[in-house]
């Protein structure tokens, strides 16, 4: 057992209060997440608008991919600079405008939320702090009951927000197989924490730069593993879809520059799989999580639903970038030139 493991930082302790955020939510979000479904069968929009910065914009990214996978209504994200910068109110009447938050206090989703309301759409903020502007300035509030979160680096509140999102969704389209894995999800979480990632630290540590590959719903757990690596372990990441990488990136594989792939439990594994093989071929040096199969796998817990298979990744990939982060010598709790609250226009 390590130091951290020992000693664990405000970081750990907040990855470990993921599974029960989760499990908080199931009594808190059922009354207002039940009213917002009812407005949204009634409203039909035909597009959903997300507005988020940061961790969570990949929960945007997330929630697009669940609300078009699972409801075929098409999500776009908006640009807040149109409103803050260039003075423009977008053409939302009678659609959802959906603002994602952790503190509820950054100037321009806050004014992109003001602008959405005065267009007619009807706003509903994701957010942990349940008093802050947003929350005041939106329809509807759904609180992510993650509790305080004072680490730099979000986890826990990015955990809550994705199952927050599924519950949404879940009850949106009236789908009792995301119910049931939602009921199941605090326990998978928890067990997801206990996981061994050792398997990659050994390359990630002498890294200067990897590469994170995800598809369908896991695509945005490689994007905010990309960010996470940046903000905590001061290593330069990108996340791609398996698609995207294909393309200009795939010129980058050699045996020293580590990827890491998140692989999906749905009909998006197939090209994942079929990429792995040719970069193994080239002898790349990729870790695949993945709940079995050949090769450098960094394990995940027994698959039960897609979308809340990805959130136990994602948490299984916290605790590792925590001990990762201290094993090269950095403190996750203080990333250099960051704070938690980000105020942009």
């Amino acid at each position: 057992m390590d130091a951290a493991q020992k000693h664990p930082g405000r970081m750990e302790q907040e990855i470990s209060e993921a599974a029960e955020a989760v499990r908080r939510q199931a009594g808190v979000l059922a009354a207002p997440v039940a009213e917002l479904a009812r407005r949204l069968r009634q409203m039909n929009p035909i597009v959903v608008v997300t507005c988020a910065r940061g961790s969570s914009a990949h929960a945007a990214a997330f929630a697009k991919h669940a609300i078009e996978r699972h409801l075929g209504i098409t999500v776009a994200p908006a640009a807040p600079s149109i409103v803050t910068v260039y003075h423009r109110d977008l053409k939302l009447k009678g659609q959802l405008f959906l603002c994602i938050s952790q503190s509820g206090r950054s100037d321009d989703l806050i004014e992109q939320t003001k602008s959405a309301r005065r267009s007619g759409a009807l706003t509903v903020a994701l957010v942990n702090a349940e008093e802050s502007p947003l929350a005041r300035e939106s329809d509807i509030t759904l609180p992510l009951c993650a509790g305080p979160e004072l680490s730099v680096a979000a986890t826990k509140s990015f955990v809550a927000t994705l199952a927050a999102v599924l519950r949404m969704v879940a009850e949106w389209a009236d789908n009792n197989t995301i119910r049931a894995a939602l009921r199941r999800l605090p326990d998978r979480v928890a067990a997801s924490t206990k996981l061994d990632w050792s398997a990659c630290f050994e390359a990630f540590t002498r890294a200067a730069s990897l590469i994170t590959i995800g598809r369908g719903p896991t695509l945005s757990m490689a994007r905010e593993a990309a960010l996470k690596l940046k903000e905590t372990c001061n290593l330069h990441a990108e996340g791609y879809s398996s698609a995207e990488f294909q393309h200009g990136p795939m010129a980058l594989v050699t045996d020293q520059y580590p990827i890491l792939m998140f692989t999906p439990g749905d009909e998006a594994a197939e090209p994942l799989l079929q990429l792995a093989q040719s970069l193994s071929a080239k002898n790349a040096a990729l870790f695949r999580v993945a709940h079995s199969g050949s090769g450098k796998i960094l394990p995940a817990v027994a698959p039960d639903q897609p979308e809340t298979d990805a959130i136990c990744m994602i948490q299984s990939f916290y605790v590792a970038a925590a001990r990762l982060a201290r094993m090269r010598g950095i403190d996750p709790d203080n990333p250099r030139h960051l704070q938690k609250v980000t105020r942009t226009i």
